[in-house]
């Protein structure tokens, strides 16, 4: 199997979809030896930050010597930013290779969704390689995603929130208990969840559980005075939970406080509150995309743009809080700039203009046909920020050749996987089961 039939195979997995349960998983992962049984696991789940939380642990852990793996989602621009060892992310001929060998071995009467099977991939992955510890993010709520078939040392859940509700629950608790399903009987849960009626879900279920719950609130976050690589105040929280964290665990994975100090200093996270220069003109970039995300974006913006009013460039998802989002976000522009994101899912610009107008959010705003005519637009502005969603983000960062600087040169030719951002992007398409 070449790694254009690969990813051609994992388009057609795309289109089952998400199905919740851990039957298809545990099959899968069992027809290939159960790898996840070689492994150790620090499972990560929340609604937002559970990426930034696994990078923020990931550099630590690297920094004291550590081979480690990293599973994350969604992917910006290729696949294999999911699935990274040492922060390398997976070659397409390995993916092609583990592709091909779950495929032969898979039961014949199974029939997987793509995060099931790059889920088991992934473990196939990190036990040929050999590494010490995976960070290892959900996909989707906890209890019925396909990662949780590990038995972690730890669990890890970040902020929670309203984001997929029609596939968690309607409430924060209700999303809450989803989460929660990852923690372990025995296995300690660290969490920096502040909603009163979040915690005390997660708290009830770790004494069901006989799990020792450390929760890291403002004071923690406070006496954690380590410089942070990451922009803004919700990174410091992330940062704080993984330091916890991995303190917690130092019996079974030494890192000293100068590994972690380094860790912290020198974590990379695409996408989020990232920021660079291109010519005179500088870039920020966030793949805020629910309204607890916006509000960490605005609170950021303020904490280290303060008194600039970016260009910003807006892409949504139709399956978002759309409408409330681009309201808070338009006071910290200056003007805004709309275009659709490249899913069938996106919020088409006229509809984001219109929304705008009719919450009279006093800026102008201008709609794009596509993300390139949008950057078109802001070729001149000094400062541009970029937000919305992390599927938008992609696309800016491929245009922008922020992660691989070669890709505009390169065509989007189906048929090879150079220049493919476009589909490899596609990948992260997917659609929620029946309303509950």
């Amino acid at each position: 199997m070449t790694p254009v039939e690969a990813l051609a195979y994992l388009h057609q997995l795309s289109q089952f979809g998400f199905q919740p349960g851990l039957d298809s998983t545990r099959r899968l992962a069992a027809a290939v030896g159960n790898p996840q049984d070689r492994l150790r696991f620090i499972h990560v789940a929340g609604t937002n930050g559970k990426g930034s939380t696994c990078a923020f642990l990931e550099s630590m852990y690297r920094a004291a010597g550590f081979r480690t793996g990293l599973y994350t989602s969604p992917h910006l621009v290729r696949f294999g930013e999911r699935i990274q060892v040492g922060r390398c992310p997976l070659p397409d001929e390995t993916l092609a290779r583990l592709v091909s060998e779950l495929r032969q071995r898979m039961p014949a009467d199974l029939t997987p969704t793509f995060f099931e099977f790059t889920t088991v991939v992934a473990l196939m992955a990190f036990a040929e390689a050999a590494v010490d510890l995976v960070l290892w993010e959900t996909g989707l709520g906890g209890r019925l995603d396909a990662t949780n078939i590990v038995t972690p040392l730890a669990s890890v859940i970040t902020a929670i929130g309203l984001d997929h509700m029609q596939v968690l629950g309607g409430t924060v608790g209700e999303i809450a208990a989803e989460k929660a399903g990852i923690i372990k009987p025995g296995i300690p849960i660290v969490t920096s969840v502040d909603r009163a009626d979040a915690l005390a879900v997660i708290q009830y279920r770790a004494r069901e559980l006989d799990a020792h719950c450390v929760v890291v609130d403002a004071a923690a976050v406070g006496r954690m005075t380590w410089p942070v690589s990451l922009l803004g105040p919700h990174q410091r929280v992330n940062a704080t939970l993984a330091v916890v964290t991995v303190r917690l665990l130092r019996a079974f994975l030494p890192v000293s406080d100068e590994h972690l100090a380094h860790g912290l200093a020198n974590t990379h996270w695409a996408g989020r509150m990232q920021v660079f220069q291109r010519g005179e003109q500088t870039w920020l970039l966030d793949g805020a995309h629910n309204a607890d995300g916006v509000a960490a974006f605005r609170r950021a913006l303020s904490e280290h743009f303060p008194q600039r009013h970016p260009v910003m460039v807006v892409g949504m998802l139709r399956d978002k809080a759309w409408q409330e989002m681009a309201t808070h976000l338009a006071p910290a522009a200056s003007r805004l700039v709309v275009a659709p994101v490249s899913s069938p899912r996106t919020v088409q610009p006229e509809e984001l203009r219109q929304a705008l107008q009719e919450a009279h959010c006093g800026r102008a705003v201008r709609t794009c046909a596509s993300v390139e005519e949008a950057l078109r637009a802001v070729a001149r502005e000094p400062f541009v920020a970029v937000t919305g969603s992390l599927y938008f983000i992609g696309e800016v960062l491929e245009r922008l050749e922020a992660i691989h600087s070669h890709s505009s040169k390169e065509s989007d030719d189906p048929t090879t996987t150079e220049g493919a951002g476009t589909h490899q992007r596609q990948l992260n398409e997917w659609a929620p089961p029946p309303p509950r």
